[in-house]
């Protein structure tokens, strides 16, 4: 049977089954656990989502509207499907609607419309809340609050409760942290009737950049560029040492471009390829940490870099299309870590890639479906020649639906554009409420002088040091990332400690890229670790052995981000002369290969404790630009090649001698 299955049935034979793949998903991702209706209630929901879809195109080509009006809509949309899909209780039965749901959803959506029908009225009362008002706020507040519960998790929740708890009570704190007060309907006002609460920056990002790129994301889905990007990358290295697990490394980072999910992402792509690589002969927790550091990467690989990208080039006042192209290097340095640690680990226990013969052909690929990559290649040049990220997806979506019809294999049915719409709805929910979330976070800085306050606080405690202050922001936001979504997490310390590193001399860019670098890698660091722990679910591997697994994989992450601080002109700034970033590069690089090797106990052979040390720290010295590291990794790296030499007799201690 098995000579007679063609070279894409024997690929795909081991894919993990879609029932599997769902309850890892509904563990790991809230986003997932939405209700599945039939009948009458799934028209409704289908409509509303694709309504909303509709809105955020047409105002995307004809001219997004008034701020506040454009957000409340926004709002008034996510809110509306959120009570509608995910439920109160888990134990209430998925395809029926519970009571309480539908009453949230009719009362959610009034309370953000009531700021869209009074607008003008409010806009001339300038600040000044009524009674109504004051009702209307709170509620609106708490239901936002109740949304975020359901579809980020109660972290978050808990996290805005402080920051209010901090605004009201705030004048009770010692010393430093202390502040004047601020009444509640003054806070009410500012969180729910001004643009610096909810209403604010991140929940504006959502209802113009974020919504417009996911939505892209779901038409590309439906055009089979998934399947392309499989296809591509098992042509290209599905036949190198230990493959499958090249394959995940080089999916993920194609995926990146559409996609910021890590979880998501793991849990797709992890599918075929954590099966592959444990067939292969890789161990279950590998293969897991393989996939979820690889989909992980995907928050940071340009163009999308998830939502928290959009929101750093508001924050900063940088173009979109520059913090892309400064994101570049950091990104093909992340992925070219895992790629070398998957290289070193298959030369350690002999794994080989796959037949050719099982393997797609690269130039019938490209022939059959490569014409999907086109609104990619778009997209990228639309934001780097200036486009804003709104015009650009828009023309991006439109090309998708126009190259689909190229070719009949790709050509899109006339039902795949709804459906496309209602996805792009549905995977917007999550950002909505997350950013709305984040706007009661800044709302409260604003209104207390909190980041400045806590930014003095850090810079004091660390003594005016950058290196430890830097240590303190990497911890933060890892620990934030525990139950936070990278949005929110990058609100939180961009606000906290972006102005600390500000006053240190760190540009503003690297600043803000190391508060969202750290809060990325949060979902492969133990104990949480959630896109580990959704690998681990389709590995069926130890999910802390998964965590630390990834962590050592992603080691690249936890070092660009100091490098960049330091060395600004990786980021692609600050450079007099371009020719002055060769030396960097190739030493980061050869340092990074050094670094995995030493991490894996393999280079070139098996390695003692010793010589794992001094490559790993040798390593990790060549990766920081400057004269004095890159002599000490160089020493270092030296005496372990000298020492590995030697005792696996490559070279004898005569002809060393007689040298």
């Amino acid at each position: 049977m098995e000579e007679n299955k063609t070279p894409k049935e024997q690929i795909f034979e081991e894919k993990v089954s879609e029932e599997e793949v769902q309850k890892v998903l509904e563990k790991y991702d809230r986003e997932s656990t939405y209700r599945r209706y039939k009948g009458f209630l799934a028209k409704v929901v289908a409509a509303i989502a694709i309504t909303f879809s509709v809105f955020q195109l047409y105002t995307a080509a004809f001219g997004v509207l008034d701020a506040m009006i454009q957000r409340s809509i926004h709002l008034t949309f996510g809110l509306t499907l959120i009570y509608l899909l995910y439920p109160t209780s888990k134990k209430w039965p998925k395809d029926r609607l519970h009571p309480v749901d539908l009453i949230l959803a009719i009362i959610a959506p009034m309370t953000t419309m009531y700021v869209v029908v009074n607008y003008k009225d409010l806009v001339l009362r300038a600040g000044t809340v009524t009674k109504i008002d004051l009702v209307v706020g709170i509620i609106g507040i708490i239901l936002v609050l109740e949304a975020v519960r359901r579809i980020v998790g109660i972290p978050m929740v808990i996290v805005a409760c402080v920051f209010i708890a901090y605004a009201l009570f705030g004048r009770y704190m010692p010393g430093v942290l202390a502040h004047r007060g601020t009444s509640l309907q003054r806070l009410v006002g500012h969180l729910f009737f001004t643009t610096e609460g909810i209403f604010g920056i991140p929940l504006g990002v959502s209802a113009t950049f974020v919504f417009l790129f996911i939505l892209l994301s779901a038409f590309l889905e439906k055009t089979g560029l998934g399947q392309l990007f499989i296809d591509l990358s098992n042509a290209l290295v599905g036949w190198a040492s230990g493959g499958p697990a090249k394959v995940a490394v080089f999916t993920s980072a194609l995926e990146g471009t559409i996609g910021g999910s890590s979880v998501a992402n793991t849990v797709g792509s992890g599918s075929f390829t954590i099966p592959m690589m444990k067939r292969l002969g890789y161990k279950p927790e590998f293969a897991a940490a393989v996939e979820a550091t690889a989909s992980t990467g995907g928050q940071i690989m340009p163009p999308v870099m998830g939502a928290a990208a959009f929101l750093m080039a508001e924050f900063t006042g940088i173009p979109y299309g520059k913090i892309i192209i400064a994101a570049m290097i950091p990104a093909i340095y992340y992925f070219f870590a895992v790629w070398m640690a998957v290289h070193w680990e298959a030369r350690k226990i002999g794994l080989k890639g796959m037949s050719k013969e099982q393997l797609p052909k690269i130039g019938r690929v490209l022939l059959e479906r490569g014409h999907l990559l086109l609104p990619l290649i778009i997209v990228l040049y639309l934001l780097v020649t200036g486009f804003t990220p709104v015009r650009a997806a828009f023309y991006a979506i439109v090309v998708s639906v126009v190259t689909s019809f190229i070719r009949k294999g790709t050509r899109m049915k006339l039902s795949d554009i709804p459906a496309a719409l209602e996805a792009g709805a549905r995977g917007a929910l999550s950002v909505v409420a997350a950013t709305a979330c984040a706007g009661i976070i800044i709302g409260v800085v604003t209104v207390t002088g909190m980041g400045l306050k806590l930014g003095t606080a850090l810079v004091d405690l660390a003594q005016g040091n950058l290196l430890i202050t830097l240590i303190f922001t990497m911890f933060t936001s890892l620990i934030l990332g525990m139950g936070v979504p990278t949005t929110a997490n990058y609100v939180i310390t961009s606000t906290i400690a972006a102005p600390a590193l500000l006053r240190l001399g760190v540009w503003i860019l690297p600043a803000h890229m190391f508060a969202f670098y750290f809060g990325v890698i949060a979902d492969i660091t133990p104990p949480v670790a959630l896109a580990a722990m959704a690998g681990a679910g389709i590995a069926r591997s130890d999910p802390f052995k998964t965590g630390v697994t990834a962590t050592r994989l992603g080691v690249a992450a936890f070092l660009v981000p100091y490098v960049f601080v330091y060395y600004p002109q990786i980021l692609l700034i600050g450079m007099k002369n371009p020719v002055s970033l060769i030396w960097p590069l190739l030493t980061t690089t050869l340092g990074l290969i050094i670094l995995s090797g030493g991490l894996t106990g393999y280079f070139f052979g098996r390695l003692k404790i010793y010589e794992s040390f001094m490559y790993s720290i040798g390593g990790i010295m060549m990766v920081f630009p400057g004269l004095v590291t890159d002599a000490i990794g160089f020493v270092l790296v030296g005496l372990a090649a000298l020492s590995q030499t030697l005792r696996k007799g490559w070279v004898s201690r005569k002809d060393l001698y007689k040298a």
